[in-house]
C-alpha cells in the first residue's frame, strides 16, 4: 500500500482472541451487539464474546529509509502480566525478510510508546544478553515514557491496588530491562514533536501512557495517522469515551482519541492503529455528533 510516496507493509507477530471483549475495552455489551454484523469475525468473536486482535508491525519505506513503527512482543520473554505472550516464540524476523527487511536495514525504529507489545523486537536474547535487534537502527522513544518507566521513578506512580496492577508493575519492570535499557544507546528521548522525515513527524497523544504518541504521514495529497493504542478496538470510533483496560488514565486517553478523531475525519486522514485484528487501516467520518467508518483498508499484509 503506498500512501503517497511512503510504502507501508503489515507485518503480523501474533493474531488471535486475547481476552473477554469487555474486558480489553469496558463499554456497553449493546455497542458490540448492534454492530456484530461487521465486528464480527475480524475484532469480536460473538460466540465467546472474545475481543480479537493482533500484535504487529509497520514498516514504512520513507525517503530511502526504512522505518519500523512499534516491534511487538519479542520472543524468549518473561512477561507475568500476560500469560499468553510469555515466553512467545515466533518466526517473526523471517515474516519481516518476506517483507523484504533484514535486521540491518532498518534506519529507524518508532516506539509510540512503552508497552510490553510495542517494544518487544527492540531486542533479541543472544548468549544469555538482551542486544539490539536492530544495529544500525535509531530508536526514537517517547521521554515522558522512559522516564515513567524507568524502576529509578518507580516511587513517583501510583501505589497498585490490585494484583492485577502489582503484576502489571512487575511486569513493567522486566519490560524496561529487557526491550528498553539495552537500546538506549542507541536511543533518541523526544518530547514536543519529532520530525522524522519530510513524510513522518511524531506528536504526544498523552493518556494511554504519559508518553503516548501518533505518527502523522504527509505525503502530497494523503494523509494518515498510526494512532498506536489509542485505538484497540473500532467500537471506541463510534464511542470515544471508552478507553481501554490498559490506560495509565483513562479520562486523559478518552479526550486525546476524541481529538485525533476529529482531525482525522476533518482532515481526511487514514487511522491505521496498532492492534487491529480484521482490516488494518480505517477512514473515519463525522457522522452527526458522533463518528462513523466510512471505509475500511488495508495495508499489504507479510503473514
Amino acid at each position: 500500500m503506498h500512501i503517497g510516496d511512503v510504502e507501508v507493509v503489515k507485518v503480523v507477530e501474533w493474531q488471535g482472541e486475547i481476552a473477554p471483549a469487555r474486558t480489553i475495552v469496558p463499554s456497553p455489551a449493546a455497542l458490540w451487539r448492534d454492530n456484530a454484523d461487521w465486528l464480527a469475525p475480524g475484532h469480536w468473536n460473538a460466540e465467546t464474546d472474545g475481543y480479537v486482535g493482533a500484535v504487529q508491525t509497520w514498516v514504512l519505506r520513507s525517503e530511502g529509509r526504512v522505518v519500523l513503527v512499534d516491534t511487538g512482543v519479542g520472543n524468549d520473554r518473561q512477561r507475568p502480566q500476560i500469560p499468553l505472550f510469555d515466553h512467545l516464540a515466533t518466526p517473526f524476523l523471517d515474516r519481516l525478510a518476506e517483507a523484504g527487511v533484514r535486521p540491518e536495514d532498518v534506519d529507524v525504529v518508532v516506539n509510540t510508546h512503552i508497552h510490553y507489545d510495542h517494544v518487544g523486537w527492540n531486542t533479541l536474547l543472544r548468549n544469555g544478553d538482551w542486544v539490539p535487534t536492530f544495529p544500525n537502527a535509531t530508536y526514537v522513544i517517547p521521554r515522558a515514557d522512559r522516564t515513567y518507566f524507568d524502576p529509578r521513578n518507580a516511587h513517583r506512580r501510583p501505589a497498585p491496588r490490585t494484583a492485577h496492577e502489582q503484576l502489571r508493575r512487575e511486569g513493567s519492570l522486566l519490560v524496561y530491562a529487557d526491550s528498553i535499557a539495552p537500546v538506549l544507546g542507541k536511543a533518541v528521548l523526544w518530547e514536543g514533536t519529532h520530525r522524522i522525515d519530510r513524510n513522518l513527524t511524531l506528536e504526544p497523544a498523552p493518556g494511554h501512557t504519559p508518553g503516548s504518541s501518533v505518527l502523522r504521514l504527509v505525503s502530497g495529497n494523503d494523509r494518515a495517522v498510526f494512532v498506536g493504542d489509542l485505538l484497540h478496538s473500532p467500537v471506541q470510533i463510534l464511542e470515544p469515551q471508552h478507553s481501554s483496560c490498559f490506560c495509565e488514565d483513562p479520562a486523559q486517553a478518552a479526550a486525546t482519541r476524541l481529538s485525533v478523531l476529529e482531525r482525522a475525519a476533518d482532515d481526511h486522514e487514514l487511522v491505521i492503529p496498532a492492534h487491529f485484528g480484521g482490516p488494518g487501516a480505517v477512514e473515519v467520518e463525522r457522522a452527526g455528533g458522533r463518528f462513523a467508518i466510512r471505509r475500511w483498508a488495508d495495508p499489504g499484509e507479510m503473514l
